[in-house]
């Protein structure tokens, strides 16, 4: 999306909108090489940024959260997280929805850039969930096979299990994936007897998952440290690296503190309230005429 912020002439304000703009920066340079973990953190830091702005109904204001909304659904979307990305988008057309009204020629890309990704992320929602039925029926096969005693299948029902997961956390069923992670990984252990990149891999993608739920957060983040020493000594570094990523995000937990839940409600009362001002006014004007 492209960025069009007015930044204020001077004042505290200014440093707030230049901030989050210098970090949306490196978020785009992050999801140009492919660090979309980096990505998502740097977006998360530019919105929190965002909320010691002193007037949450100002127009720049109001355009900078679009821009960094748009941002943070596209990055979900890239890490194929699209329940999660479609989530941002609905926050993005709340916010959209008044800029067109008060300028349609500077915000109508905007709009049309985020039509197009909710398209891609619809699309790739039914694509996942058609693959899912399928993969599930491979996944019964294979626990047929391994029942009765065909020890090749249980590295292929692994990694059903694995396919399967990656896909319910896609389409946002992040309970399901879990339990699916949990049996590949405890499948995984005792064929091998021992942890690999496989299993490392798969621990992280299903901390991820637990992510999703606030409750599961201290869960996670016990999962991410116990198997951050088997990255190291497995000398996996992006594994390691994508493990301290997420563990800063449970730690800062920006996305699902109540601060952050308060400051969307209280910009979403602002806009409401200024939004019901002009519809009473125009209301006022017509009856004097």
């Amino acid at each position: 999306m492209k960025n069009t912020i007015k930044l204020p002439a001077e004042g505290a304000d200014r440093q707030v909108l230049a901030d989050a703009l210098e970090l949306h920066e490196l978020a785009l340079a992050a999801k140009a090489e492919e660090k979309y973990d980096e990505a998502l953190n740097k977006v998360v830091e530019a919105m929190r940024r965002l909320r010691d702005f002193s007037d949450f109904t100002d127009r720049e204001f109001r355009a900078t959260l679009a821009l960094l909304l748009f941002e943070l659904s596209e990055v979900h979307f890239s890490l194929k997280d699209f329940k999660q990305s479609e989530k941002e988008l609905e926050v993005l057309f709340k916010v959209l929805e008044q800029l067109l009204r008060e300028d349609a020629e500077r915000f109508g890309e905007a709009h049309v850039l985020a039509m197009e990704l909710s398209t891609r992320i619809l699309r790739s929602r039914k694509k996942t969930l058609d693959l899912l039925a399928k993969q599930q029926i491979n996944t019964g096969v294979l626990y047929e096979k391994v029942n009765t005693g065909v020890a090749a299948a249980t590295d292929k029902l692994v990694e059903s299990l694995r396919k399967a997961a990656e896909m319910m956390a896609q389409t946002g069923d992040y309970r399901g994936a879990v339990r699916f992670y949990m049996e590949a990984i405890k499948l995984a252990k005792k064929r091998t007897g021992r942890v690999t990149r496989r299993e490392v891999k798969m621990t992280i993608d299903m901390a991820r998952a637990m992510m999703h739920s606030r409750s599961e957060l201290a869960r996670a983040r016990r999962l991410l440290q116990a198997v951050l020493p088997h990255a190291v000594a497995l000398e996996l570094l992006e594994l390691e690296q994508e493990i301290n990523s997420l563990i800063e995000k449970i730690d800062s937990d920006v996305t699902h503190e109540p601060a952050w839940r308060v400051f969307l409600e209280r910009m979403y009362r602002s806009a409401k309230k200024n939004k019901d001002g002009e519809k009473k006014e125009a209301e006022e004007e017509k009856k004097e005429e």
